[in-house]
């Protein structure tokens, strides 16, 4: 082989080799860092789980609330509509 192959070889074998250890590191990080998106998404999940637990406990204690309230608008309507006609008798 010429020598200006040789060298051609050589500065095109470091070259690769410098790519393939760069290639290897980014690619340990990457690994690292899909492993810590699973934690984060799986820590969100358990939040939203958490979250929509207390939601719908809210909306189970809110029901009978909304219900006794509009009981009351009734019978304090019902009450007034009564006292306005014994008062016109």
């Amino acid at each position: 082989m010429d020598i200006a192959a040789e060298i051609l070889v050589i500065i095109l074998s470091v070259t690769l080799t410098v790519f393939l250890v760069v290639g290897i590191i980014l690619t340990i990080y990457l690994i690292k860092l899909t492993r810590q998106i699973r934690k984060v998404t799986a820590s969100a999940e358990r939040t939203v789980d958490g979250i929509e637990t207390v939601v719908n406990s809210a909306v189970k204690m809110s029901i009978p609330v909304l219900i006794t309230d509009l009981v009351a608008k009734f019978m304090n309507k019902y009450k007034k509509d009564t006292k306005e006609s014994k008062e016109k008798e």
